[in-house]
């Protein structure tokens, strides 16, 4: 089965860019360098940010459907992103880690969910968009929780 991941639209952390440390505090932001070695997943273009670039730590409510899986949680966004990553059957490497995925259902219900690692995570996909009760799946890093991308059927 296709599937479709997207990344987020930079369009609603671009007021952020460019802010002073002062002023992204007032938005409830950090801003973060990244050194070598460092993990920052920028969840715009889904990619590691690189040594160098700087990301911005930001609350990001990735589940807003009104029921009580209703959802917010710190994500990383690379200062000045801007192309969203958008492809069809094409799994980006950041989401080859140890991922959660959780299905949903139109009403934003959760239906199902499971974890899975590396080349599994594309099985994974395919089995849970396979359900027909499924709308689309929320992925997020297993261990800390973080939201990484949305995943729907190509």
């Amino acid at each position: 089965m296709s599937f479709r991941v997207t990344g987020l639209s930079a369009q609603p952390f671009a007021h952020l860019f460019g802010l002073s440390d002062h002023e992204l505090a007032r938005h409830g932001a950090l801003r973060l360098m990244t050194g070598e070695g460092d993990r920052h997943p920028d969840r715009i273009e889904l990619r590691l940010a690189r040594p160098g670039e700087t990301v911005l730590l930001v609350n990001h409510e990735h589940q807003g459907a009104d029921t009580p899986y209703r959802s917010r949680h710190a994500i990383f966004v690379r200062e000045h992103a801007s192309a969203s990553f958008d492809a069809i059957d094409r799994l980006p490497l950041m989401l080859r880690s140890l991922m959660s995925l959780r299905a949903f259902d139109a009403d934003g219900m959760m239906v199902d969910a499971d974890v899975a690692e590396g080349e599994a995570v594309e099985a994974l996909i395919e089995r849970l968009l396979s359900q027909p009760g499924v709308a689309y799946l929320h992925a997020h890093y297993a261990r800390r929780g973080c939201y990484a991308a949305l995943i729907r059927r190509a």
